[in-house]
C-alpha cells in the first residue's frame, strides 16, 4: 500500500451536512442580533465570517452525521499504513473537535480566519504541503475540481452526477460513494404531512355548531385546511432546522431527515419561505378573520420554537393553546360564532396532551441515562409530576364537557339531551387509556398520531361520534 496521504475534505464529504449553515442556524437560534452582522463579516471575507459565526456558536462533534461507510473505508486505510489528513475550509475551531473525536486524522488543514481553504487555495496548499500528484484527495462538490486537477487519485464522495463526471475527467477516480437520492418519502417525512390530520380541527366548529350540511362553508374550510397545513409544515421545518442538535440526541427523532443529513439544511432554509407564501396566497382567499388568525398562530409557533420550548410548564401551556387556535381558525373560516364551552374543554384536553407528549420524552430520554431532556426545562425526574399534570388536565376536559351537557344549550341543540351524556365516560376512557399506554412507554412521540393508529383509541372516538350523533337526530328505531 502507498504511503501517499489520503485527504478528506469534511462538509458533504465527511459529514452529510455543511458545518457553516448549521453554525448560521444556531446563530439565529442563539444570538438572532447577531445574524444582522453576517453580511459585514462577509465583507471581509469567508474567512472571517466562519470565524465569527464559529466562535459564537458551540456545537457537539459527537452528535454530528457522519458519513459511516466513508469512515470505515478510511480506518481500513489507515490501518494498511495511509496517512490520512482533514483538509476543509471550515474553520479550525470547528475541524479540529471533529477531528479530535474520530481519532483518525494525523494532521488537520483548515481555514484560519485568514485564509479560506476552498478551491484554489486548499489545492494550492496542497500541493506546497505534498506536491503535485502528492496526494489522494476525497471530496464531493465544484469545489473541489481544482483539488481533484492537483492530486493523484480521487475519491468521490456524494457528488451530483454532473461534477461525478468532471471528477472522471480530471483525474483517475479510486473510489466513488454514490449520492443517495432524496425521495418523495424523504420530503413528506420533511413536511411531516402526517402531522396533517391535527389540522382537521378547523372543522371541529361546524360540527359543533350542527352545521355540516353547510354547503357555503365546505369550500372555505378545505382551503383553510390547506393553507395551514402548508403553514404548519413551514413551521416544522423551521423547527427541526433551529432543533438539530436536541433532536440528534433523541434516539428516534435522530432519524429525521434533516438531523439524519438526508436533506441539506440549505434546502429546508428555502423551503421555509416558499411554503409560507403559499400558505399566506390560500389563508387570503378564505377570507374573514381567517388570515389574522393563521398568522397568529404562526407567530406563537416562532416565539414557541425560539424561546417557550424551553420553559418549563410553559411550553406544554403553549402546545395547548396552538391546538385550540386551529378551532378557532376553523369558526372565522366558517364565519361561524365560539362558545365558552367548546374553548374550554379544548385546552383542558390540548393541556393534556401536550403533558403526554413532554411525559413520553421524558420517558425515553430516562430510558437513555440521561438527567435532562436536551433544549426543555425538564429533568427526567420531573416525569411523575408531569403526569399528574397530564391526568388531571385530561379529566378536566370530562368535568367540563358534562357540565356543558347540562346546560341549556344542549336543550337547544340535541333532540335527546339525555343521551349526549354517554359522551362523558368515553371521554373519561380513552383520556386514561391514552395515559395508560404513556406510563406503559407505548406512546409515539404525538398522542394524536398515536390515537390515529390505535384501535381502542379509533373504537372510542367512534363511539363518543355515534353517541352526539344519536343525542342530535334522535334514536333511529
Amino acid at each position: 500500500m502507498t504511503a501517499i496521504p489520503l485527504v478528506v475534505d469534511l462538509d458533504g464529504t465527511l459529514l452529510r451536512t455543511d458545518t457553516l449553515h448549521e453554525s448560521a442556524l444556531r446563530l439565529l437560534r442563539d444570538s438572532p442580533f447577531d445574524v444582522l452582522r453576517l453580511p459585514f463579516w462577509l465583507s471581509q471575507g469567508k474567512a472571517v465570517l466562519k470565524r465569527r459565526v464559529s466562535a459564537r456558536t458551540g456545537f457537539d462533534p459527537a452528535a454530528m452525521p457522519y458519513r459511516a461507510d466513508l469512515i470505515e473505508w478510511l480506518k481500513a486505510q489507515r490501518a494498511a499504513g495511509r496517512p490520512l489528513v482533514l483538509c476543509t475550509a471550515s474553520d479550525v475551531s470547528v475541524a479540529g473537535p471533529i477531528a479530535a473525536h474520530l481519532g483518525i486524522f494525523d494532521d488537520v488543514m483548515a481555514s484560519d480566519g485568514v485564509v479560506n481553504l476552498a478551491g484554489r487555495h486548499k489545492a494550492e496548499a496542497l500541493v506546497a504541503r505534498y506536491g503535485a500528484a502528492g496526494f489522494d484527495y476525497a471530496g464531493n462538490s465544484g469545489a473541489d475540481l481544482e483539488v481533484w486537477a492537483k492530486a493523484r487519485r480521487s475519491i468521490v464522495v456524494d457528488a451530483p452526477q454532473a461534477v461525478a463526471r468532471r471528477a472522471r475527467e480530471t483525474s483517475e477516480v479510486e473510489r466513488e460513494f454514490p449520492r443517495e437520492p432524496i425521495r418523495l418519502r424523504t420530503w413528506t417525512r420533511v413536511l411531516r404531512v402526517h402531522q396533517w390530520m391535527k389540522n382537521l380541527l378547523l372543522f371541529v366548529p361546524l360540527v359543533a355548531a350542527h352545521e355540516i350540511l353547510d354547503a357555503d362553508a365546505w369550500p372555505k374550510l378545505m382551503v383553510a385546511f390547506l393553507s395551514f397545513s402548508l403553514c404548519a409544515s413551514a413551521v416544522y421545518v423551521g423547527n427541526d432546522l433551529l432543533d438539530l442538535e436536541s433532536d440528534r440526541l433523541h434516539p428516534r427523532k435522530r432519524n429525521r431527515p434533516f438531523a439524519a443529513g438526508s436533506v441539506p439544511v440549505w434546502m429546508g432554509v428555502i423551503a421555509v419561505p416558499l411554503l409560507l407564501a403559499a400558505s399566506v396566497l390560500l389563508g387570503w382567499q378564505v377570507g374573514g378573520t381567517f388570515l389574522p388568525w393563521l398568522a397568529g398562530y404562526f407567530l406563537l409557533t416562532c416565539v414557541y420554537t425560539l424561546l417557550l420550548k424551553r420553559l418549563v410548564l410553559v411550553d406544554c401551556l403553549t402546545l395547548a393553546m396552538l391546538y385550540t387556535v386551529r378551532i378557532v381558525a376553523g369558526a372565522a373560516a366558517a364565519g361561524l360564532g365560539l362558545s365558552f364551552w367548546l374553548l374550554a374543554f379544548s385546552m383542558f384536553l390540548f393541556l393534556s396532551l401536550a403533558f403526554i407528549k413532554r411525559y413520553a420524552e421524558l420517558l425515553v430520554q430516562a430510558g437513555s441515562g440521561k438527567d435532562k431532556a436536551h433544549g426543555r426545562g425538564y429533568f427526567t425526574a420531573d416525569a411523575p409530576l408531569v403526569q399528574a399534570f397530564g391526568i388531571a388536565s385530561g379529566y378536566g376536559s370530562a368535568l367540563v364537557l358534562a357540565l356543558y351537557l347540562n346546560s341549556e344549550s344542549v336543550i337547544l341543540l340535541y333532540r335527546q339531551p339525555e343521551v349526549a351524556g354517554g359522551a362523558v365516560p368515553i371521554l373519561l376512557f380513552w383520556v386514561s387509556w391514552v395515559w395508560l399506554q404513556a406510563h406503559r412507554g407505548n406512546m409515539n412521540d404525538d398522542p394524536l398520531v398515536f390515537a390515529v393508529k390505535d384501535r381502542a383509541s379509533l373504537l372510542a372516538g367512534a363511539a363518543f361520534a355515534f353517541v352526539l350523533l344519536t343525542a342530535s337526530a334522535g334514536w333511529p328505531w
